[in-house]
Order: structure tokens, then sequence, then C-alpha cells
């Protein structure tokens, strides 16, 4: 016999529901806030700088080869260069190219180095009060390889065989020089008042040049 059963019955309870559970928001440090500021605004500067620093891009003058102290400017002596930036620098603007040129070096420039007015001169070699006298002279009587224009020496003269010794000095500024195997000319500024003697002393060749420094 099978249990019927009843509309009685007893229904199940059903089980309480969860209150909803409440979040707290998290509160943050004003330390904490001030350093997110902080790191927003630096990171706006970077790019700035980046951008500005792109904006800065230019076309400038290089040294394209070697150039003595006292050599004129040239244009096969330049190139032109793009530079980003250059903090500090000075360069001569490529635009510009035509001011430098015919311009003597104060110091060697060498070459892939940017060129800057400083570097530069358009000052005479010849002065007022001077004149240009042109020495002969043997290749072993130049005191260097290679006397650059700007370079300042001492004519130094000896006395004849006979003569009481007696030396005497004079200070000149090298305006250019040319050689072969064994001669050199050497064109001196001289003040005017020392060109007769030491003409005299280089035909007698009783003079030698000594190099002191450049200009």
């Amino acid at each position: 016999m099978t249990a019927t059963p009843t509309r009685n019955a007893a229904l199940p309870t059903p089980a309480p529901i969860a209150p909803p559970k409440v979040i707290r928001q998290r509160r943050m440090r004003p330390g904490l806030l001030g350093l997110a500021v902080l790191l927003i605004a630096l990171g706006g500067l970077g790019a700035a700088f980046a951008i500005t620093s792109v904006k800065a891009t230019g076309s400038y003058l290089a040294v394209a080869r070697s150039v003595p102290q006292g050599t004129t400017l040239s244009p096969d002596d330049l190139v032109t260069v793009q530079v980003a930036g250059g903090a500090g620098l000075t360069p001569v603007p490529a635009n510009q190219k035509a001011s430098v040129l015919g311009k003597r070096a104060l110091v060697s420039l060498v070459p892939g180095t940017l060129l800057t007015r400083a570097q530069l001169t358009d000052k005479p070699l010849l002065t007022g009060g001077q004149q240009q006298v042109a020495l002969g002279l043997r290749a072993n009587q130049v005191p260097a390889r290679r006397l650059l224009p700007g370079d300042k020496v001492i004519l130094v003269g000896t006395p004849a065989k006979g003569e009481p010794p007696a030396i005497t000095r004079y200070d000149g500024t090298v305006i250019d020089m040319t050689l072969d195997r064994s001669n050199a000319t050497v064109y001196l500024a001289l003040d005017a008042s020392d060109v007769a003697p030491v003409v005299l002393l280089a035909d007698d060749d009783r003079i030698a040049v000594v190099l002191t420094a450049g200009k």
C-alpha cells in the first residue's frame, strides 16, 4: 500500500537573505595625491622638452677638412649638417655661410666639428704703421715645417765678421709662406722702421727666424 502525501504537509522554510555588504571607499592620502600630480607634471615637461628639441633642429656649418690656424676660410672648408637641440652651443647657421667666408681661423679647425664665430677673425694681419717684407730663407732656417698666418716670430740679427759682437732683434708677424724642396719665402709684417735693417741683414745672410707663439 502506497502512502499518499497530504495537502497539509509542511513546506520548506526559505533561507534568510544576507544583507548587502557595504564597501568602504578608500581615502587617498594627500601625500600620494601630490606625488601623482607631480609625476603627471614631470611627464608633461618631458614631452614639452622633447617637442622643443625636435623643433630646435636646424642646419648649421661644420668643418669639412683640416683648416690650419691663420688660414682663410673657403667654401670647400665647410659643410652643412643637421643638428637637433644644441644646448650650450653657438654654431653658425648654414644660411650665414657668406658672412664667414674670407675670415681667418684663430685656431686649427678639426673636421667634423661645428663652426663658431669665436674661432674666426677678420682683423688684418698688416696693421697701421707696419709694412710687409719678404725674406728668402733656406729650408733649414725656417723654425717650423710650416709657418702659419698670424704666427709671431723674432728676427735675430748677428754681427758681420770682424765687427764687435752685437745682436739685434725685431718682432714680426707671419702673413704667408711658400716652400719648395730647399728654399722658403716668408712674408712678414714688420714695423716700418725695422724694414730697412732687416732687409740688409737678410741680404748678408745674417738673420735668424725664431718662432714664439701663434696669434
